[in-house]
């Protein structure tokens, strides 16, 4: 209801979310503004910072952070000050329309919901506003260089960030985006970034650390549950896990395991900042 409430109120002011979606490295950063100049947004949200036009209003880049877990869960305004602080912003600032930037439809959905901001109206793929082929390179230029793009010039992030600024680049915007044609090429600046994590190389979890969370969160709500098989999948939308499990004879079924979807999602999420996009769980007997 108190969500229900909030989104309504942001409605009556007019406020539209939309949302930026892409695969890391693919360019989403870089072509941030050219999005934000179609639809006429104000203030953009990406990696843990609030933007409006060259400027940072609040939040701290998630491309500062040491450890590429920290800085997945900077992007998630995981830390309770951290969020606080944008959304404070955001209730001072007068703004109609913000787009977020984010790697999958449920990061943004989580985004918003921690900055109490509406769910987006709006999608926008990647692929919807650049090429197979400008994707490509843009992920290479990560993979090859670990160079990232902050949407705000370079006198700003000198000024925050002085450690991870690497180069500047000035573009101008003009391209068909579907329908609707930018007639007016504007000039932007955006400041190229090599965070510390890049430096230090990426952290990634196996699916072997991953099934032990796994285990460890079914043990913890309920050490009767028996597992008999933990399957992981990945793609660019986050991970899919399957359990399958035997549960006691006479245990109520479905309040229960809706409860341990949820607290493994919950756990693994807090604990590490990785993206659960499901977990499926599989009931293959019951045992006396």
């Amino acid at each position: 209801m108190v969500r229900i409430l909030k989104d309504v109120l942001w409605l009556s002011r007019g406020a539209r979310v939309f949302a930026l979606v892409g695969e890391s490295g693919t360019g989403k950063s870089f072509r941030a503004k050219l999005v934000a100049q179609k639809y006429g947004v104000d203030l953009l949200i990406d990696d843990g910072l609030l933007i409006r036009g060259d400027a940072i209003v609040a939040g701290k880049s998630a491309k500062h952070e040491k450890l590429y877990l920290a800085a997945v869960k900077t992007a998630l305004f995981h830390d309770k000050a951290h969020r606080d602080e944008v959304a404070r912003a955001l209730q001072r600032i007068r703004w109609k329309r913000i787009l977020i930037i984010g790697t999958s439809e449920k990061m943004v959905r989580k985004i918003a919901e921690r900055l109490q901001l509406p769910l987006p109206h709006k999608l926008i793929k990647i692929e919807d506003i650049a090429s197979p082929e400008e994707i490509e390179k843009a992920k290479q230029t990560r993979k090859v260089e670990g160079k990232h793009v902050i949407p705000v010039p370079a006198l700003e992030i000198r000024r925050s960030y002085p450690r991870i600024f690497y180069d500047s680049v000035r573009v101008f915007l003009q391209r068909n985006l579907g329908p609707a044609v930018i007639a007016t090429p504007k000039l932007y600046e955006k400041s190229v970034v090599r965070p510390e994590f890049s430096k230090r190389g990426r952290v990634a979890i196996s699916e072997g650390a991953l099934s032990e969370m796994v285990i460890h969160c079914v043990d913890e709500f309920d050490d009767s549950i028996r597992i008999q098989k933990v399957s992981i999948r990945s793609d660019s939308q986050g991970y899919r896990i399957t359990v399958t499990l035997e549960m006691p004879y006479g245990r109520p079924l479905s309040g229960h395991i809706h409860n341990l979807q949820q607290y493994i999602i919950d756990n693994i999420e807090r604990y590490t900042g990785i993206l659960i996009e499901e977990v499926n769980l599989v009931l293959d007997r019951f045992t006396t």
